[in-house]
């Protein structure tokens, strides 16, 4: 009886109208605007939720939960449409913005009006409220929101005849040797398949090639600089936490930090799958009590280094040798909300803070 009274309650959620069409909406906004500038977007909304309820003295975040992480902003519907988005444009041909990589993987790049790519936003945003609401329900031990952002990129590369992994060269999944030495491959799609000028190529044009390995992040994909990265940005979310008592203050500015990555602004890091862990971690040392203490900051440190390290693992398999971006920071906070969870299952943690818990 339970089961099925869960279940209704799901269908209830799902069944909406409201929130179908602004779902849809909120895809809509991730391919026209691009889903990196959604994403900043949300990161620009959680600082402005998470001051408003420190101001208030209220830390139920009503605009971070309704807004930031809701049917407009929140990344399972807008960035993920986003990203869908452009691997259904890069597919059709309609991108040709000399982007180094796979134009699918040009997430920066808004796709402004046309209506079927924004229909295509549309629909995963629609398919990224689906996933969410019924991991909530469900009470999935993991980050809900995350979850459905991994699981639309799997959703977009099987719907799209995308590989899921791609084809591997070099020295295996984790080997980035064929980029540093800057070996290239021929194009192998009619998106990357275009000549210099940006026409189809033809008997007498040369096919654009492609870089043999495509590391998420040129500037951040070497163990050791992940790892360093990752303490850093662990050590400012758990200090962040533990004064304002909010777990996604530093997640929002990180995201937000990512406006200068999207400008062009060479070597800016991506936190937000380090911060939002070790946020996390943080508290659920102290029980929720914004408290800075020794012990607390050490797990914001570790959970910093777990999310930055987790995330690499993921680029490193989903995303150098694919041709669709598939997000190395949504599925690191899958897996490092996982741990939290199971932390707090087993009693290490008194508390997973607002990870759920079966």
């Amino acid at each position: 009886m339970s089961f099925l009274l869960q279940a209704s309650a799901i269908i209830d959620a799902i069944a909406s109208p409201g929130l179908l069409l602004a779902a849809f909406a909120g895809g809509a906004f991730g391919a026209a605007l691009g889903a990196l500038p959604a994403f900043c977007f949300t990161g620009f909304m959680v600082i402005a939720g998470e001051a408003a309820a420190f101001a208030s003295g209220d830390l139920s975040g009503s605009i971070t939960g309704s807004i930031a992480f809701g049917t407009v902003f929140g990344p399972h519907i807008s960035f993920a449409g986003g990203a869908a988005a452009a691997a259904y444009a890069a597919k059709k041909g309609y991108m040709d913005f000399g982007f180094d990589y796979h134009e699918a993987k040009n997430i920066p790049a808004a796709l402004g009006t046309q209506p079927d790519v924004l229909a295509v936003g549309g629909l995963f945003g629609i398919f990224g409220y689906i996933v969410t609401t019924i991991s909530a329900n469900l009470a999935a031990p993991w980050d809900p929101i995350a979850i459905a952002v991994v699981l639309s990129a799997v959703a977009h590369r099987l719907v799209f005849g995308y590989d899921l992994i791609g084809d591997v060269r070099g020295g295996g999944l984790f080997d980035m040797g064929p980029f540093e030495r800057e070996e290239m491959r021929p194009a192998s799609s009619d998106a990357a398949a275009m000549t210099d000028g940006g026409e189809p190529a033809t008997d007498g044009g040369t096919a654009k090639q492609r870089l043999a390995t495509e590391p998420w992040l040129p500037h951040q994909y070497e163990w050791g600089n992940v790892a360093m990265i990752g303490l850093t940005a662990g050590l400012i979310g758990g200090v962040t936490a533990l004064t304002t008592g909010s777990p996604f203050l530093a997640f929002g500015i990180s995201a937000a930090s990512l406006t200068f990555l999207n400008l062009g602004v060479e070597k800016i890091p991506v936190t937000h799958h380090m911060t939002l862990p070790a946020s996390t971690a943080a508290l659920a040392v102290t029980g929720n009590t914004p408290e800075v203490t020794g012990i607390a900051m050490v797990a914001a440190g570790i959970f910093g280094i777990s999310g930055a390290l987790t995330g690499e693992v993921v680029q490193r398999i989903f995303y150098a040798h694919a041709d669709t971006h598939f997000d190395p920071p949504a599925a690191a906070i899958v897996v490092n909300t996982f741990f939290i969870a199971v932390l707090t299952i087993v009693g290490v943690f008194s508390t997973a803070v607002w990870v759920p818990i079966p």
